[in-house]
C-alpha cells in the first residue's frame, strides 16, 4: 500500500512544472476575453497561449504588438503574468501564504528550495521575504528613475504606468514593451537608443535581475567582501563581468562603427547586456552581421544566473563545463574553481543540462528553418531566443506557422522551468539495485 501511495505522490519538480503550466493556461484563457483587447473582441487561443507563455516564461517574443493590441486590462494581466513568472510560481504562492499569516510547512519550504536553487532548506522563509523586499525596492526604484522621461513623452498617468510596466518587465528579464503603435509596431526601445538615462536604468535592472537571488543575499550579508561570498556568487560576478566587457568591445568595434560615439557606446553596452535574456533592443537586430547574430545567439544561450529571473543554460553551468575542460587539459583528477573542488555530481548535471539545451536548440532550429524556408541563422536566432527566454527577434515570430509557434512555446516553457526540472518531473529517481561492470571507451 505504501508503494502505491508513493507511486501517485506528486514530486516537488512536478509541482513546479504544473504550477507554471497552470498559470500559463489561466493567463491564455483570460487574454482571450474581449476585455483584454483594445478592439473588444475575442482573441484566438493560439495567440493568447503564445503571449501567456512568453509572459510567464519572461521571454518577450510576441505575435501581437503589446502596446497597440491589448487594452489596459490586457496589459495589466500581462505584467501580472510577468511578475509571477519572474519571481517564480512557487515564490508567489509561498508569498501569499506568508501574507495571510499562515505557517509555511516543510513541503512548501522544500519546493521553494528547489524553485530558487537554494543550497539548503534552513533560512528559506527569510530568504523568500528578502527576495520580495529587494524585488519591490528595485522595481519601484527603476520606475522612479525612468518616470521623468516617460512623463515628459506620455503625460503623468501614462508616463507613470509606462515606467512601472517597463521596470517590472526589465527586472524580470521579460522584454515586453508598450511603445508600439498601430502605425509602428514591435519597436521595443529603439526610440530611446540615444537616451543615457533609459539605457543605464534598463541595463542595471537587467543585471540585478539576472545575477540571482542568492547573489543578492551575499551582498546583503557580506557587502563587498568578495572572499566571504559563496562560490556561486563569485562565479556569477566574474562571469557576468567577462560577458559584459568582451561582447561590448566586439559590438563597439565590429557592429556599430557607423554611429556617433555616445550612441555607439550605449548601443554596444546595451546589446551586450540585453542578450543575457532581457529581450529589449535599442537597435535593429536584423541589421547585425552574420557574426554579430552568432555572437548574440551564443550570449543568449549562456543566459544569466541560476535562481534568478534570467534564463539560458546559465553562467554557472557554462563555467563548470569550461573548468572541467581545463582540468582535463591539465590532466587533473578534479574540477576546481576559486580554490574549491566541484563534486562529480555537479559536473554530470552541468554536462546533461548543456547537452539538452544544445540538442533542443539545434533540432528546433533545423525544423523551423525547413518548415518556414528561412535561413538557418535566422531560425537559430529565434529558437535561441525562445529556449533562453530572451525575447530578441529578427522579426519573423509574428509570421510563423502554428507548428513553428508551437515549437517556440515548448522551448520557452522548457527554458523557464529548467531542463532538470522537466526531466525530474517526468522520471522519478530510482534506487540503483545493481552496478554494471566497468569497461574502457575511447573518446576524443
Amino acid at each position: 500500500m505504501a508503494s502505491l501511495k508513493d507511486k501517485f505522490r506528486i514530486s516537488n519538480f512536478q509541482i513546479i512544472l504544473l504550477g507554471f503550466a497552470g498559470v500559463i493556461l489561466a493567463g491564455a484563457l483570460l487574454l482571450m476575453l474581449p476585455f483584454a483587447s483594445k478592439a473588444g473582441r475575442i482573441t484566438s487561443f493560439p495567440d493568447t497561449l503564445f503571449t501567456a507563455t512568453s509572459a510567464v516564461c519572461v521571454t518577450g517574443l510576441v505575435v501581437l504588438d503589446t502596446g497597440s493590441y491589448w487594452s489596459i486590462w490586457g496589459k495589466l494581466l500581462i505584467i501580472l503574468l510577468i511578475q509571477i513568472g519572474g519571481l517564480g510560481v512557487v515564490t508567489m504562492a509561498v508569498s501569499m501564504t506568508m501574507f495571510s499569516g499562515r505557517r509555511i510547512d516543510l513541503m512548501q519550504r522544500s519546493i521553494m528550495q528547489e524553485s530558487i536553487s537554494a543550497a539548503q532548506l534552513g533560512g528559506i522563509v527569510r530568504l523568500t521575504a528578502f527576495i520580495l523586499k529587494v524585488t519591490a525596492a528595485v522595481e519601484l526604484g527603476g520606475a522612479l528613475l525612468m518616470s521623468p522621461v516617460f512623463i515628459r513623452d506620455y503625460g503623468i498617468i501614462r508616463g507613470i504606468g509606462f515606467s512601472l510596466f517597463h521596470s517590472i518587465s526589465c527586472f524580470c528579464n521579460a522584454g515586453f514593451d508598450l511603445l508600439g503603435t498601430n502605425e509602428n509596431k514591435f519597436v521595443s526601445m529603439t526610440g530611446y537608443a540615444s537616451d543615457p538615462l533609459i539605457n543605464i536604468v534598463l541595463i542595471l535592472l537587467i543585471l540585478i535581475g539576472g545575477i540571482g537571488f542568492l547573489t543578492w543575499d551575499d551582498f546583503y550579508k557580506h557587502k563587498f567582501r568578495f572572499i566571504r561570498y559563496r562560490l556561486q556568487t563569485k562565479v556569477v560576478l566574474v562571469t557576468t563581468l567577462l560577458l559584459v566587457v568582451f561582447p561590448t568591445i566586439y559590438f563597439f568595434v565590429g557592429e556599430y562603427y557607423d554611429l556617433p560615439l555616445k550612441d555607439r557606446i550605449l548601443a554596444s553596452l546595451f546589446q551586450s547586456v540585453t542578450t543575457r535574456t532581457a529581450g529589449f533592443n535599442t537597435t535593429d537586430n536584423a541589421a547585425l552581421s552574420e557574426t554579430g547574430k552568432m555572437v548574440t545567439i551564443i550570449l543568449m544561450l549562456i543566459g544569466g544566473s541560476s535562481g534568478s529571473t534570467a534564463g539560458g543554460i546559465k553562467m554557472t553551468t557554462v563555467a563548470v563545463m569550461l573548468a572541467t575542460g581545463v582540468s582535463v587539459f591539465k590532466n587533473k583528477s578534479s574540477t576546481n574553481i576559486f580554490g574549491r573542488s566541484i563534486p562529480e555530481e555537479i559536473t554530470r548535471k552541468a554536462a546533461a543540462i548543456f547537452t539538452m539545451y544544445i540538442m533542443l536548440f539545434l533540432v528546433a532550429s533545423m525544423v523551423i528553418s525547413r518548415v518556414e524556408n528561412v535561413p538557418m541563422i535566422t531560425s537559430m536566432y529565434e529558437a535561441g531566443s525562445a529556449i533562453a527566454t530572451v525575447g530578441l527577434t529578427l522579426g519573423i515570430t509574428p509570421k510563423l506557422s502554428l507548428l513553428s509557434r508551437g515549437i517556440l512555446i515548448f522551448l520557452m516553457f522548457f527554458g523557464r522551468v529548467g531542463g532538470l526540472t522537466v526531466i525530474y518531473a517526468a522520471f522519478r529517481k530510482r534506487k540503483e539495485v545493481a552496478r554494471f561492470p566497468h569497461e574502457e571507451l575511447a573518446v576524443g
